[in-house]
């Protein structure tokens, strides 16, 4: 029995992590739009409605299929480091890593940028019809969700007194706003108001609009305030300790989007497309290798053989993750050799009967591998979430600002088979203290990176840092097919994974996929300061049949329980086989949702 139906139409549908964001999405196809003004509309309500998650500053990966060309193009919203972004830049402040909060670990925003070049090439309505939803919540309000609420309200005294035009963006009288209350962004709706402005004084026409936008963005006055603010500022941050910043308007300006082609890889008749290995998306299709030999199907879905697979398997994907990922702009990545099937088939024969307690990057090509600095939770409880911490007791409130993100999904189909999904994230509300007059923190993505010399995501200049955020589009024989993520930073990749494995190869309909009980390793380093780790953790979602949780830990699995239907917020939409659109959404957490007409 599903908790939420899986939802047909035959205009088109979208899905999101919000019920609002879906909303505008939908009303695009209402207006003639096609999927990629329906999800960016989405994705510009996300940054207003969901801004514990994310923001205009922050970063996203999309995925695009253009309907009738069958091929995938990938939209970069990950901005780089900038160009005072040295290793020595670090170091020579006593850092050992790089903070997880503030203005030292700031990244060019790519979020806004990525958004317009979608729109522009591959979007059909005029950039006001697209951000008018999302400046009418920030100026007549939006029920302000519970975890949103409590997370201001751990921050209220910083935000009162350190991080002050946080407070006046998020603080209502110097008091956090109750859940469900009423909150506007006044600030964020002026500079999109403005930005809207400055396109139409242009008198360009659609496409040159979008650009006056983009360049109001990155040369224009929100670089000019970004600029400005970093160059005299000193913020505190995660390290205890107020730090200027590096990041320049000479940074932005420098930086557009870029486009690319994905990787690939084919599974059961299923061509699964990913981004390249600047995100974490390379590691799915890793885990997908690995298992091309593994009967699947014939075990269970619950059953203590088959999560032993895929989390043996995951365990090795996501070393060689940690060993080799990095931006192929700046660093010599392996790309095609870990995806050599020579090579997974050498990594399969390290798939034993028992879990496996070591982190076990290979040797692509013969190269060694290299690994930054891990810190080993061995024994330690499943890591909760930040709000988990709290009422434990966690004091420090700089702490909180460096717990780990979480992120947004957004992914639209509609029936000329035109089909996206993004991941958007970072720039929310804890990262950093909110530009003067923009209404947005900056993202602090750069904490993502290494000081590590010689590894692959080392810091550098104009180098992106290697992000969690890691959408998935599928083509079935060159056509449209699916196209889902999910928040849950390092875990994306395992609970989409088991997401696509539900409907791959046990035969469940996306919905029944999304619903069915889900599981992750935490032998997967975290990407986030101080990058945990516990050697042969399994976290299963509760109700798991007790004798499979006993085999899980006979096999030497460190098993925890967690809540029922508590990991991973999937959303996904795609194409039937008989040409109608589905979507559908996790109810997990109540708050995902998926539209479809």
């Amino acid at each position: 029995m599903l908790f939420r139906p899986e939802l047909h139409g035959t205009r088109g549908a979208v899905a999101s992590t919000h019920w609002l964001a879906s909303s505008a999405g939908m009303s695009m196809l209402d207006r003639g739009g096609n999927a990629f003004d329906a999800a960016t509309a989405a994705a510009f309500v996300i940054q207003v409605v969901e801004p514990h998650l994310n923001g205009p500053g922050g970063d996203v990966p999309i995925l695009a299929h253009r309907s009738g060309t069958g091929a995938v193009d990938v939209v970069c919203g990950q901005g780089p480091m900038p160009a005072a972004a040295t290793v020595e830049a670090f170091t020579g402040r006593g850092l050992a890593v790089i903070p997880g909060s503030g203005l030292l670990p700031a990244v060019v925003p790519g979020a806004f940028g990525a958004w317009l070049r979608l729109l522009k090439e591959y979007g059909t309505l005029p950039l006001e019809d697209v951000l008018e939803p999302a400046i009418g919540y920030a100026e007549r309000g939006y029920p302000v969700l519970p975890k949103c609420a409590a997370m201001i309200g751990a921050l209220t005294e910083l935000f009162r007194d350190t991080w002050t035009e946080s407070g006046r963006t998020y603080l209502r009288g110097g008091v956090a706003p109750r859940p469900g209350e009423l909150v506007t962004n006044l600030a964020l709706a002026r500079t999109y108001r403005r930005l809207l402005a400055e396109a139409k004084a242009s008198g360009r026409d659609r496409e040159g609009r979008i650009d006056a936008a983009t360049e109001a963005f990155y040369t224009g006055f929100v670089a000019e305030a970004i600029d400005t603010y970093i160059a005299k500022a000193e913020e505190m941050d995660s390290t205890g300790r107020p730090n200027g910043g590096l990041l320049t308007g000479a940074d932005l300006a420098a930086w557009r989007p870029g486009l690319e082609r994905p990787l690939s890889l084919d599974h059961r008749g299923l061509t699964v497309h990913k981004a390249g290995p600047w995100s974490q998306g390379p590691v799915f299709l890793q885990q997908l290798a690995l298992l091309a030999d593994a009967d699947l199907a014939a075990t269970g879905p619950e059953s203590a053989a088959y999560v032993h697979t895929v989390v043996e398997a995951a365990k090795l994907a996501f070393a060689d993750r940690e060993a080799w990922y990095g931006d192929p702009d700046h660093a010599d990545v392996p790309v095609d050799a870990l995806l050599d099937p020579a090579y997974s088939a050498a990594r399969r024969a390290l798939l034993g009967a028992e879990a496996s307690h070591e982190l076990r990057p290979g040797r692509p090509g013969g190269r060694e591998p290299l690994l930054p600095p891990l810190h080993d939770e061995s024994g330690a409880p499943a890591d909760p979430a930040w709000l988990g911490e709290l009422e434990q007791g966690i004091p420090a409130i700089m702490k909180l600002t460096a717990a780990t993100g979480d992120t947004c999904c957004v992914s639209a189909t509609d029936a000329a088979g035109n089909m996206v999904v993004a991941t958007p994230s970072g720039g929310w509300l804890k990262s950093s203290p909110v530009v003067p007059g923009l209404g947005f923190p900056l993202g602090t993505r750069g904490q993502m990176a290494t000081l590590t010399p010689g590894h692959p995501n080392t810091v550098a200049p104009g180098k992106r840092p290697r992000t969690t955020l890691s959408p998935t589009l599928v083509l079935r024989d060159g056509r449209p097919y699916l196209a889902f993520g999910t928040p849950g930073g390092d875990q994306q990749d395992q609970w989409t994974l088991s997401f696509f494995l539900h409907h791959a190869e046990h035969g469940m309909g996306p919905q029944a996929a999304i619903e069915a009980r889900t599981f992750h390793t935490d032998h997967v380093p975290t990407s986030f300061a101080p990058r945990r780790f516990r050697p042969g953790a399994v976290v299963l979602e509760g109700g798991w049949p007790a004798e499979e949780v006993e085999a899980l830990r006979r096999r030497g699995h460190h098993v925890d329980l967690v809540a029922d239907r508590s990991l991973s917020k999937v959303c996904a939409t795609g194409l039937t086989g008989d040409g109608l659109v589905l979507g559908a959404a996790s109810p997990r957490g109540a708050q995902a949702y998926a539209v479809a007409g």
